[in-house]
């Protein structure tokens, strides 16, 4: 799964969230500035004296700040980074929330050929896109409150089922939807797989 596969929200003016990087910067000054904004995002979200409503801020960073900002000082940083972890995992939340109905249609194809997946996703039954929402809400709640290795091995579980989903969905469609079905389900298989090592990473305190 990547970003290009969604539909992207107007890009917005940065707000003071997170830091401008300018096009031209020097890749390990950025390189450095989006680990830097990764560590600063999950020890605020983690340090039990920040703010009320902190993790509330976090979860809806995307929201306010906008997708493409996170994109740009994440997304290049790679899926064996911390950057490149939560860039996909705000990846991930904003698209069930943004597109809702074809999350909860994709992956109810895929819950009978991905069962064990399924069950380890946890998506409430049955999906619909008020339910795989919350479920991207809570991937990225636990994320940053709770065990950061086994939201990752859930948000990896919910592509898989998702690829599934895909794959069976593109067996039945012709033309261009079942070769679209298809390059998505490469793609979420893809990042379910970058994910489960995201967190193999993360266990073994490799993940900066």
């Amino acid at each position: 799964m990547n970003d290009s596969d969604f539909e992207h929200p107007r890009r917005p003016v940065l707000r003071g969230d997170l830091p401008d990087v300018a096009d031209d910067a020097d890749p390990a000054d950025r390189t450095a500035v989006a680990h830097a904004t990764a560590a600063a995002v999950l020890h605020a979200a983690r340090d039990d004296d920040s703010a009320p409503g902190t993790t509330r801020r976090l979860l809806d960073l995307a929201d306010r700040v906008g997708l493409d900002e996170i994109a740009e000082l994440w997304r290049e940083s790679g899926p064996q980074t911390l950057p490149g972890t939560l860039w996909s995992l705000y990846l991930l939340r904003s698209w069930v929330h943004r597109n809702g109905a074809e999350a909860a249609r994709v992956f109810a194809a895929g819950e009978k050929v991905a069962e064990v997946s399924t069950v380890v996703a946890g998506v409430a039954h049955p999906p619909g896109p008020h339910e795989v929402a919350a479920l991207g809400n809570a991937i990225l709640t636990s994320a940053f409150t709770g065990d950061f290795a086994v939201a990752l091995e859930r948000a990896s579980a919910f592509c898989r089922v998702v690829a599934a989903g895909r794959a069976h969905l593109a067996d039945h469609e012709f033309d261009d939807e079942g070769q679209r079905q298809t390059r998505l389900a490469r793609g979420n298989l893809r990042m379910a797989e970058e994910l489960q090592h995201a967190a193999a990473l993360w266990r073994r305190r490799e993940l900066h």
